[in-house]
């Protein structure tokens, strides 16, 4: 018994040193077959327009193909929720926006159970960060900020705006606005920036507040016209355009995208994913498809993200702690 009892002790050592020599065989092959990016919103906006030419840059650096996958849905917390709950392999990416640090917190103030944590998603690149851009149609009688805000400020609720989702990044800086402003305007939440902007273009609402990726192809065709913008200075984009700061009202927001995976993904994969975004970020055609865009890399790795991800949390939590609940 005592030959039976050393025996299979060997024999599960055995095992389990065979096991752990596969995990580390599998990170050190990483990645075998493609990998999915999910994109937290339809097709068209910010986040879909980052993460598809950085999809491909990376697949180059990976050597296996990054298949951009939309799903939208609660201002992003669907598919945000779905990527932090996957298996921890590296298989698995989201391409988020500045709004995986509100909504979170946005559950809590409304009391229901969490979609997802911060604490279940693990930092990887920052891509870009872009102030949000007031949009209006072209052909509103409102040219500059003043007449769109005198226009609020006269009939309570009949300017409209439209936004991804309650507590979304376009929802934000304008819950910013009003309060700034002491005005209200209605809002009427989409399930991404591409409904939103379409929804403006119809006229169905008068305005949206969103990344310049989203919309600089309407305004350069003279369709849609840019008030002012949520950033410190002139946007090289719209060097037009004056900053809320400029025109005394003190608000700033920045509509930031960058690549998470699950907490529990091994460091060597997650080393691995740092080096494929480091090589998105300098590849010629992933810049020239931000460029083209509106929009260019404003790359940070991953320690650097993370602090900046867990600062932008605890500043967003007392934004979303004004905003309050919303039914």
């Amino acid at each position: 018994m005592t030959h039976r009892r050393q025996f299979l002790q060997r024999t599960a050592l055995g095992l389990s040193a065979g096991t752990a020599g596969l995990s580390a065989w599998a990170e050190e092959e990483f990645p075998n077959h493609a990998l999915t990016m999910l994109v937290p919103f339809p097709p068209g906006g910010v986040a879909d327009t980052v993460g598809r030419p950085v999809a491909e840059a990376m697949g180059r650096a990976l050597k296996q193909p990054v298949v951009v996958e939309n799903k939208g849905g609660a201002g992003g917390g669907i598919g945000m929720a779905q990527v932090a709950k996957s298996r921890a392999d590296g298989y698995s990416l989201l391409m988020a926006l500045s709004s995986v640090v509100v909504l979170p917190e946005a559950d809590k103030v409304l009391k229901r159970p969490p979609m997802f944590t911060l604490e279940q998603l693990k930092a990887v690149a920052r891509f870009t960060a872009d102030p949000t851009v007031l949009v209006v149609r072209a052909d509103s009688p409102w040219k500059t900020y003043r007449d769109f805000i005198t226009a609020v400020r006269a009939k309570p609720g009949a300017v409209s705006f439209g936004s991804s989702g309650n507590y979304g990044t376009m929802h934000v800086p304008m819950e910013q606005l009003k309060a700034a402003s002491n005005t209200f305007m209605l809002h009427v939440p989409y399930t991404g920036a591409a409904p939103a902007v379409l929804s403006l273009l119809a006229g169905q609402v008068d305005a949206v507040s969103t990344g310049p990726s989203s919309v600089m192809q309407h305004i350069r065709a003279g369709k849609l016209r840019a008030l002012a913008h949520w950033g410190e200075g002139r946007l090289a984009v719209l060097p037009e355009v004056p900053s809320f700061k400029e025109l005394g009202v003190p608000i700033t927001y920045s509509q930031w995208s960058g690549l998470f995976v699950p907490a529990a993904t091994p460091e060597l994969v997650v080393t691995r994913l740092r080096q494929a975004a480091q090589a998105a970020a300098q590849d010629p055609r992933a810049i020239q498809a931000l460029t083209a865009s509106g929009t260019s890399f404003q790359y940070q790795d991953a320690p650097e993200f993370e602090r900046f991800v867990q600062t932008d949390a605890r500043t967003m939590a007392s934004v979303v702690q004004r905003i309050g609940r919303l039914e």
